[in-house]
């Protein structure tokens, strides 16, 4: 359990804060995350890094010379706003573009995406390498729709090393890839973890067992198995990672590796070195050579009592930048020059400037601004029970997050109000807030959606319920437009596909807008209820195949009991 916090909802951003003040020689507190406080060579590319908190020293504590320019840090366990990502890039760049690094998360991918898109179309040359390492969550023949782990350190060191030598962006982005096509992550789990303030482990496992394949976001394992040696676990984790060595050949990849046995937070370090000392005898049984071993906490996953085992297979590029100085708080190799600190100012987020809308405009919004202080009402009320829901498959972290988005979405309509705004900016401001507040996937999809929305409304008069039915309709079927999933897939578009369909059955068929609303929010209900049968397909449940059935998925329960709340404030 976290013994030490005050608002469990504040406990990212006063650890970030901790750690700025702790470590002003690397670092610099910018909207959203960090950059570097030193200076770097103008035209540098910059590698801005990031994802949830609670992995420490992933991922601010990899940002310094020879490593990242900067971190996006979201909430705990989830992936930080478009917003944030946009922020922290700008004020990292060095004038040789951005590249964009982060674990292959849906949250992750959508938040930074979206991002990418934004600076590109206003000229800034921005790229992205997903991270993803690990073997438990996916075949070998989809590396990369593997989620990323304790591989992150490699991919990020070697990375960084590259650009400090000189790397443009286009062999910045080669080498990243490169470097993570190369990794292969396998963990284990002897205890969940426990977010901040909560009374109990998002999952258990239980006595004289383990959990293989484990998640970083408090995700349990695949599998579960009978409690072995230091020598089994070892066996057990390097013939994980070795069924997929490449082919040695000469001037490539030569039996060189490096390996990184990594804490999750709870396994103490004299346990590492028990486990490495039998992991480095059955590599050099194996003929592999091991170069700069890393063993220690580099990924964590708060308090969850886990190790596992990187090895990333070696070639004379990749092993020259893993070699290379690096000096960061968290990570620190080789040598690295003095370096002096920044004087530019670093840019801090844009507030929404609000300007007051046409009258009966104004006034249609102070009636949506009801629907969102239901949204938020409900979302607080269902937040333990939608988080032990989303522990069962998940990470756990389903109810926090549809809290801090829908209260961020509720402050900024209040906002709104206040400046007298119209509809269609109040509800901008809404689904902005929400993705900012919360982050994470469902952030993203409920920011986006809420956002177009606001597309069918008008600051300059009040709109017909015919419109703002479509608007709602549009706003739905956007969630699967964004994400990517179908219904039978087991996620939040099982619900919001039915609701859809069933508005704008009811509202063609001459209903108004509540009566319809009604209806429709009772059939995301049965939707909703009715995911308990299938077997996730997409998202992070998908890892854990049938674990989830017998309960129902966690977004589309949320968007059901949103809708209903929305119903009864129309």
């Amino acid at each position: 359990m976290t013994f030490i916090y005050n608002d469990p909802k504040q406990f990212p951003a006063e650890a970030l804060a901790g750690f700025i003040a702790a470590n002003e020689r690397y670092v610099e507190a910018v909207h959203g995350g960090v950059v570097r406080s030193t200076t770097s060579p103008e035209g540098e590319v910059a590698l801005v890094i990031g994802g949830g908190s609670g992995h420490y020293p992933a991922f601010p504590g990899w940002v310094g010379p020879g490593m990242a320019h900067g971190c996006v840090c979201g909430n705990v366990f989830a992936s930080p706003s478009q917003s944030q990502v946009t922020a922290v890039s700008q004020a990292a760049d060095n004038g040789g573009g951005v590249l964009l690094m982060y674990g292959n998360y849906a949250g992750d991918v959508l938040h930074f995406g979206k991002a990418a898109s934004i600076m590109r179309a206003d000229g800034l040359d921005v790229r992205e390498v997903q991270i993803s390492d690990d073997v438990a969550s996916g075949t070998p023949d989809k590396h990369r729709d593997r989620r990323g782990i304790a591989g992150d350190l490699f991919v990020v060191k070697v990375t960084g090393g590259a650009i400090a030598a000189g790397y443009n962006l286009d062999e910045a982005e080669r080498i990243g890839w490169h470097a993570n096509d190369s990794t292969r992550t396998l963990g284990v789990a002897f205890t969940g973890c426990t977010l901040p303030g909560a009374g109990e482990p998002l999952f258990t496992v239980p006595d004289g067992k383990f959990a293989l394949g484990l998640g970083i976001h408090g995700e349990p394992g695949i599998s579960e198995h009978e409690h072995a040696t230091a020598d089994e676990l070892a066996a057990l984790l390097v013939d994980g990672v070795l069924a997929e060595e490449p082919e040695r050949r000469e001037g490539g990849y030569n039996g060189r590796v490096t390996v990184i046995v990594n804490g999750l937070g709870g396994v103490k370090y004299e346990e590492m070195f028990v486990l490495y000392h039998a992991v480095s005898t059955l590599l050099a049984e194996r003929g592999l050579e091991v170069v700069a071993p890393v063993v220690g906490e580099q990924v964590t996953s708060l308090d969850m009592a886990g190790v596992s085992l990187t090895v990333a297979f070696l070639d004379e590029e990749l092993e020259k930048f893993w070699l290379a100085g690096a000096d960061t708080p968290a990570f620190r190799t080789g040598n690295v020059e003095n370096q002096q600190r920044r004087e530019r100012p670093v840019a801090e987020a844009h507030a929404v400037e609000l300007s007051a809308g046409a009258p009966e405009s104004a006034a249609q919004a102070e009636r949506i601004a009801t629907v969102f202080t239901a949204f938020a009402d409900a979302a607080i009320a269902a937040e333990a029970d939608l988080g032990k829901l989303d522990s069962i498959a998940g990470d756990g972290d389903h109810g926090q997050g549809m809290t801090l988005g829908s209260v961020a979405a509720r402050d900024a309509v209040r906002r709104a109000l206040s400046a007298k705004a119209g509809a269609a900016s109040l509800v901008d401001a809404a689904g902005k807030a929400w993705s900012e507040g919360a982050g994470g996937t469902s952030g993203a999809l409920w920011g986006d959606a809420i956002c177009q929305a606001a597309t069918h409304l008008d600051d300059g008069a009040a709109v017909s319920a015919e419109t703002l039915g479509a608007a709602v309709v549009d706003a739905a079927r956007n969630v699967a437009r964004d994400g990517g999933a179908i219904v039978g897939d087991k996620t939040m578009v099982d619900a919001t596909e039915p609701f859809a369909d069933a508005l704008e059955k009811e509202l063609a068929g001459g209903a108004g807008l509540k009566e319809a609303w009604t209806r429709a929010a009772e059939v995301a209900r049965e939707a909703a209820e009715a995911t308990a049968e299938l077997a996730a397909r997409k998202g992070r449940a998908k890892t854990h195949g049938d674990a989830s059935l017998g309960h129902p998925d966690p977004g589309a329960v949320s968007f059901a009991l949103l809708m209903a709340a929305a119903a009864e404030a129309l």
